[in-house]
């Protein structure tokens, strides 16, 4: 196989299988681009590990010699783990996640580079004291976005085939959206978040960004499933990959909010929205039904997650640890000294009532149509955009108005390639549904990619 890091990860599959490549070949493919890349997407290479691990790789497996990247948010045994902060630097993992060890021995891919992530994970771009920047493959003056954006550039740019994700707030879905990729946040702990701490991640999951629907869905085969170490985990479900195309979504109800009720949303973004939500409805013969939503304030229930659990990590050493802090993060575990009793007890109503604004939505619709980010990717240094277009807006809070509610409530979302807007640069359709209906938003997704085919990786990958 010519050019493997043009492929997603199930052709790599397939070429393994069929001896036109081996897992060894494609290892050193990533090492090779990895040293090459200038995105500063990777901060650790495990390259003896990972060319061992080839040479005696299972390709039978579902991701059988497959090398992929792991967000520096999940922890990898023996790996550096320092969140993205100078704070903790020159820590390293004291165990690998349930997530991996799935996808590495159920699924028999191959970790090979860690990416870089915002520091830990609480701000929409990637740019870090620890890392620096990390950059947009499409536009290198661009974020991929964050959290995950180590790993989207890195997939986006042909680093490597596919790689994890989190996602707390829409960290997986807006790095997706600004890079090209499919990226899906599932229902809540459809992959066990294990063994981590239980508090922290009441509205986290974890996933992978790839560059195919059924990447993805196959990630889902072998990831998924309850583990006695994660409360929450799910019962394991079969045949995501299998069940591709088998839904029947003639007559399925569809609202489109391109700003999901309350975002606001760049013009041309709207329009690309439309766009592909007038083609997929009408592929899928799908019914368009208009409906009155207005999604609620969410950032005080994010708030109300976030910040006690920063003030139990890091408040022994605040402020002496500031300047070891992003400006963003600082800012926010200043907010966590204020944060009080009566403002966590506020948080389950704002919480109930949420939830009951998407019960009743799904009660009239089985889909929603929506952006997955308010405009396209933003200067790569940030701060998060407090403008769109010509209207003034609440920074990091208008972003998470598309995508935090997901999280909260635990309804599965997927952001696929909805095409490119004006400059250039890449548009992320959100397809939202009910609990569990994970399977039915990938089968959505997929006819979306047959009727709109969009490039596996950036025009850089491809200059290579």
């Amino acid at each position: 196989m010519s050019e493997p890091w043009l492929q997603d990860a199930c052709s790599l599959v397939d070429a393994f299988r069929a001896g036109e490549l081996s897992p060894a070949e494609a290892v050193q493919a990533v090492l090779d681009a990895a040293e090459a890349s200038d995105l500063n997407a990777i901060c650790h290479v495990d390259a003896e590990n990972a060319l061992a691990a080839a040479r005696t790789a299972d390709v039978s497996k579902p991701f059988g010699g497959v090398p992929f990247a792991v967000k520096e948010l999940e922890p990898v045994e023996g790996w550096p783990f320092p969140r993205g902060s100078k704070l903790l630097e020159g820590a390293t993992g004291p165990f690998t996640t349930v997530h991996v060890e799935r996808i590495r021995d159920r699924g028999g891919a191959i970790p090979v580079v860690q990416t870089t992530s915002s520091e830990f994970g609480l701000v929409g771009y990637t740019h870090t004291l620890l890392h620096g920047t990390t950059r947009n493959p499409w536009d290198p003056a661009r974020t991929p976005g964050g959290s995950s954006g180590g790993t989207a550039a890195a997939v986006a740019g042909g680093v490597v085939p596919i790689g994890t994700g989190t996602d707390g707030g829409g960290s997986i879905r807006i790095p997706a959206g600004y890079t090209g990729l499919v990226g899906i946040k599932t229902s809540f702990r459809t992959i066990p978040f294990a063994p981590m701490a239980q508090i922290e991640p009441l509205h986290s999951t974890v996933g992978c960004l790839s560059r195919s629907v059924r990447d993805t869905a196959r990630w889902l085969d072998v990831a998924n499933g309850a583990h006695p170490r994660d409360p929450f985990s799910l019962p394991r479900v079969e045949g995501f990959e299998a069940g591709l195309g088998s839904h029947e979504l003639a007559g399925l109800r569809v609202a489109v909010l391109p700003d999901f009720g309350g975002a606001v949303v760049h013009p041309d973004v709207v329009a690309g929205i439309e766009d592909a939500a007038a083609a997929l409805i009408a592929a899928a013969g799908m019914r368009r039904v208009d409906v009155d939503f207005t999604v609620p304030d969410m950032a005080a229930v994010w708030s109300g997650a976030s910040l006690p659990t920063m003030w139990h990590g890091m408040h022994a050493y605040w402020p002496q640890i500031r300047e070891l802090l992003t400006d963003e993060v600082a800012a926010l575990m200043a907010r966590s000294e204020t944060f009080t009793i009566a403002d966590a007890a506020a948080v389950d109503p704002l919480r109930k009532q949420l939830n009951e604004s998407f019960a009743d939505l799904f009660e009239s619709v089985d889909l929603v149509l929506a952006a997955t980010n308010p405009d396209d990717a933003y200067p790569a240094e940030g701060p998060s955009p407090v403008r769109v277009g010509d209207v003034d807006v609440e920074g990091a809070g208008n972003t998470g108005r598309l995508t935090m509610g997901m999280n909260i409530t635990g309804v599965p979302a997927i952001s696929v390639p909805a095409g490119l807007s004006p400059r250039g640069m890449p548009i992320g359709l959100q397809i939202v549904g009910p609990r569990h209906s994970d399977a039915l938003l990938l089968s959505v997704a997929a006819l979306f990619e047959r009727e709109r085919p969009w490039p596996l990786v950036a025009p850089s990958a491809r200059a290579r």
